[in-house]
């Protein structure tokens, strides 16, 4: 029958995990580190979270094995321990918006997609890459340039959502641009489409992003460049 001490040991192991991703603010540091390495401080501040805070935080997650850490003369940088722990952050969500109903409707009101009138276009993986081939679409990675250069879609172009509208020009005016982010529930691309809508360009959004891209095996290049 096995020791029951040592079952329980086992299985007190495994929930250490999801006591590790039990915090919101937890998770959104994950989702961060999804696409790339990140100090501390910059974690904070792309999580809105004080300094110590955001530390604590990720102490949590390293305790549990979840993040790994290196250091660079004062500062300390943040990594997935590995991509099992991004598949584990993608099963969560999946899982989550399968079987509880507050999902969706807190998806809907944070990606704008609740009015019908704010739904914007979005193609697949597959059309994407269809389309790139046929060299019929402008592709625009609108995250923060750091995790640009941590990894991006082969030839995609770096226009950050913040400064997406003065770089217009910079764009072709004919074609269709596409818009990614960081995945699936990510807003910058959903905002990125609106923008360019509005201003009468031919605009749709990669219906995930970054995250599910590299989980899928597909080719990331990596390194910043010029629009």
């Amino acid at each position: 029958m096995g020791d029951h001490a040592a079952k329980t040991a086992l299985f007190d192991a495994f929930a250490s995990v999801g006591k590790a991703l039990a915090s919101g603010k937890r998770l959104e540091l994950v989702d961060l580190l999804a696409q790339g390495e990140r100090s501390v401080e910059a974690l904070a501040q792309a999580a809105g979270l004080g300094l110590t805070t955001a530390s604590n935080h990720l102490q949590v997650l390293k305790q549990a094995g979840l993040v790994a850490t290196r250091k660079h003369g004062t500062k300390v940088f943040y990594r997935l321990a590995g991509d099992d722990v991004a598949a584990l952050w993608a099963l969560l969500r999946q899982v989550g918006a399968a079987h509880l109903a507050e999902v969706e409707r807190a998806r809907a009101a944070y990606l704008g997609t609740g009015d019908a009138g704010t739904v914007t276009e979005e193609v697949t993986r597959e059309q994407l890459q269809d389309r790139i081939a046929a060299d019929e679409v402008i592709l625009v990675d609108v995250r923060p340039g750091e995790e640009y250069a941590a990894g991006h879609i082969p030839g995609a172009i770096s226009v950050p959502l913040d400064q997406l509208v003065d770089r217009l020009a910079e764009l072709p005016a004919d074609g269709t641009i596409v818009a990614y982010c960081r995945g699936a529930y990510c807003v910058l691309a959903h905002e990125a489409v609106r923008a360019l809508t509005a201003r009468g360009r031919d605009a749709a959004r990669l219906a995930d992003g970054m995250l599910e891209w590299r989980l899928a095996d597909l080719p990331v290049a990596a390194g910043a460049t010029a629009a």
